[in-house]
Order: structure tokens, then C-alpha cells, then sequence
């Protein structure tokens, strides 16, 4: 298997092909999926992050790799693992926070 996942890991991923708005290209990603089905699947659940966007419910502002960006929460894709390029780092307990707390407002409340 090689690469061990982590939930709240930040990879590198290509995210082509896409269509339509879907966010596109090889970019940081968040890794949301938990680490038994990360561990047991063969596909995970992440979030692209971006540096171009704007504030809105549904993305949490992060400071990556001194760049300021977004978790786009509103475009949640599970992939292959085959797409992951490599590991990045993690987010910050604060940012987790944020994530989790967006996450339950738009799929669980």
C-alpha cells in the first residue's frame, strides 16, 4: 500500500479529468475521509483547497505553506488513491476545527 493517510493530511493531488466547475489540476487537498477507511479502502475523501476564492460558508480560510487559501467543503470528492502525488503536511488544530464545525452545519444539523 506504501503511502499512510491521515484525516486532516494535505496531499498534493491530480485532480483531472473534471467537468464543469468542478475545481481542477494538480493542487493541495485536504484528506476528510477517517483514517479506518483510509486505511482499509482504496479511495479517499478529501477537499481541494484553493488560494482563489472568497469568503462563503461552505470554505474555511487556512494558511498553507505560507499561502493563504481555502478548503472548498462545497466540492467534498472521493478518489482514488492512484491520484495522491505526495504528502504536504497537516492543518492546523484550529483550521480542524473549523473544518469539522462546517462540515456538521452542511451534512449532519
Amino acid at each position: 500500500m506504501g503511502m499512510v493517510i491521515n484525516q486532516y493530511d494535505v496531499f498534493l493531488i491530480n485532480l483531472d479529468p473534471t467537468i464543469g466547475y468542478e475545481i481542477k489540476k494538480t493542487r493541495p487537498c485536504l484528506v476528510i475521509s477517517p483514517d479506518e477507511m483510509n486505511t482499509f479502502i482504496k479511495t479517499i475523501i478529501i477537499a481541494p483547497m484553493t488560494t482563489k476564492s472568497r469568503k462563503y460558508p461552505t470554505r474555511v480560510s487556512v494558511d498553507f505553506d505560507n499561502k493563504e487559501g481555502w478548503i472548498v467543503l462545497d466540492q467534498l470528492r472521493t478518489i482514488d488513491r492512484q491520484r495522491l502525488i505526495k504528502k504536504l503536511g497537516k492543518i492546523s488544530g484550529s483550521e480542524i476545527a473549523a473544518v469539522k464545525a462546517v462540515l456538521k452545519e452542511m451534512l449532519v444539523d
